[in-house]
């Protein structure tokens, strides 16, 4: 410890760790002289009660009064296939077994709905398969520009014929009879609180704002897959951009269909042309 460096580097340890110390303790050491209290409105939160039901309740189905008997019991949601593609045949024809797949048909369905808002649906959780025809695009010329192809609405003549000739009184009841299985699936989804007839009002109300663009639309294609060259129409949701790749007259009859569903789930059960269950 002869060493003046040594000293002096030892010399400096302690006089850095005493002020440190006193500053660790200088509100108790040396207290701050008293200042006046200002007084602060406590901020005003809004009441907002929770949900405590669903925004549009839905009635179950109960057997009509033409039907003699009981309906059958909903089979469990994992074994519902056969007896949902059924329904949906007596809704909307045979063909209609043409363009779905053959399982998890309601769980499918369900999360198509859920994710219709999106940006993109997955293939995998889409209840109707891959429509037969190819994608069909017009190219202008040599100037690398891309039109959406007048004849590719052709490819969704089918699906929308089915939807537009179907009886929408039917399909409302199918909707209402199979309407348990599409909560426990909503339920299991990820929605434990949630209510699916909800989520279809404000999807069907989400679809209905989709544009009507002038056409033919051009396309652009930064990579691999093609696109809407307008920024507005690339940013919509997976659901909108759907609308608009069927054409705007398939458009304009879907949402026919859609405002004419969106009134027989959304009714009161007062106004209930099938009667509740008690």
């Amino acid at each position: 410890m002869d060493d003046p460096d040594t000293k002096l580097l030892v010399l400096i340890v302690l006089a850095t760790g005493l002020a440190g110390t006193l500053w660790y303790f200088r509100d108790a050491l040396f207290p701050a002289a008293d200042e006046p209290a200002v007084m602060r409105p406590e901020p005003v939160v809004a009441d907002v009660p929770a949900q405590k039901g669903p925004i549009h309740p839905l009635t179950p189905l109960r057997s009509p009064a033409s039907f003699d008997g009981e309906l059958v019991a909903l089979p469990p949601l994992d074994d519902s296939d056969s007896y949902f593609l059924l329904a949906l045949i007596d809704s909307f024809g045979p063909a209609v077994g043409r363009v779905l797949v053959n399982e998890a048909l309601i769980d499918k369905f369900v999360a198509t709905v859920d994710n219709l808002t999106r940006s993109h649906v997955a293939e995998k959780i889409r209840p109707v398969g891959r429509l037969p025809e190819t994608f069909r695009v017009d190219a202008a010329g040599n100037n690398g520009q891309f039109y959406l192809s007048l004849d590719n609405y052709e490819r969704y003549d089918l699906l929308v014929k089915l939807i537009a000739r179907a009886d929408l009184e039917v399909v409302a009841a199918t909707y209402r009879r199979f309407y348990p299985l599409f909560q426990e699936s909503y339920v299991r989804l990820g929605y434990p609180n949630g209510y699916f007839n909800d989520r279809v009002v404000e999807v069907i109300d989400h679809l209905l704002l989709t544009p009507a663009p002038d056409e033919p639309i051009r396309l652009a294609r930064p990579h691999v897959l093609f696109e809407f060259a307008d920024a507005e129409l690339e940013a919509l949701s997976s659901g909108q951009k759907l609308l608009i790749r069927m054409g705007g007259e398939h458009a304009a009859r879907i949402k026919q269909v859609l405002r004419g569903l969106r009134t027989l789930i959304t009714k009161s059960p007062e106004s209930e042309s099938i009667d509740p269950q008690p």
